[in-house]
């Protein structure tokens, strides 16, 4: 079994819970951890940005990587949101088995 990080961003802690809401109770991800207060620099339709946003952390299975993608798309409030995936190497084999769990369908 592979098991992956989403990274997502958010423009605030409501949008941020409203997602990962969406994703743990679809068992999309087994927890979302929301990170508030990151600062944003990016280039936006040729202009230079700088916002506050909240990270998001969520840990699910490889497998599951389109239908989280396809869920924070349906629910997120940014044209493009930031949504990428990290792969994750070992770590404590009763987490990752939580993971799995908590993701079966």
């Amino acid at each position: 079994m592979s098991y992956v990080f989403a990274y997502i961003t958010a423009q605030d802690m409501e949008e941020a819970r409203r997602i990962g809401r969406a994703l743990v109770e679809n068992r999309l991800a087994a927890c979302v951890n929301a990170l508030d207060n990151m600062t944003s620099m990016y280039m936006w339709k040729g202009r230079m940005e700088t916002a506050k946003e909240v990270v998001l952390l969520a840990k699910t299975r490889e497998e599951l990587k389109d239908r989280l993608l396809e869920k924070v798309l349906e629910v997120h409030s940014y044209e493009c949101p930031c949504v990428v995936f990290v792969p994750m190497s070992g770590g404590h084999r009763e987490f990752l088995e939580w993971i799995e769990a908590e993701t079966g369908q």
